[in-house]
């Protein structure tokens, strides 16, 4: 896998914090920056609550709407099981 290298411009306490986490850590302030932007990055992502659908996809994911359910019996099993919680 290829790497490039990345430019973040932080103040001196900012860039004072991120050391003390960093050997906190136990790695370098490189490997904890990008460890942390990667991680906020991924549940940016996730927390995505807007879906958008191309047009040319439309009637497809319609169609997949409107198609009848389809019966999983694992997933009925499950169901049906007694939560672990609950015994």
């Amino acid at each position: 896998m290829s790497t490039s290298i990345l430019s973040v411009r932080v103040n001196d306490n900012e860039r004072s914090l991120l050391e003390t986490a960093a050997k906190q850590a136990h790695t370098t302030l490189s490997e904890f920056i990008r460890r942390k932007a990667v991680e906020s990055a991924e549940l940016e992502v996730m927390e995505r609550r807007i879906v958008e659908i191309p047009i040319a996809l439309w009637e497809q994911f319609e169609a997949w709407l409107d198609a009848p359910t389809k019966k999983i019996p694992a997933l009925q099993r499950l169901a049906a099981s007694t939560p672990v919680w609950e015994k």
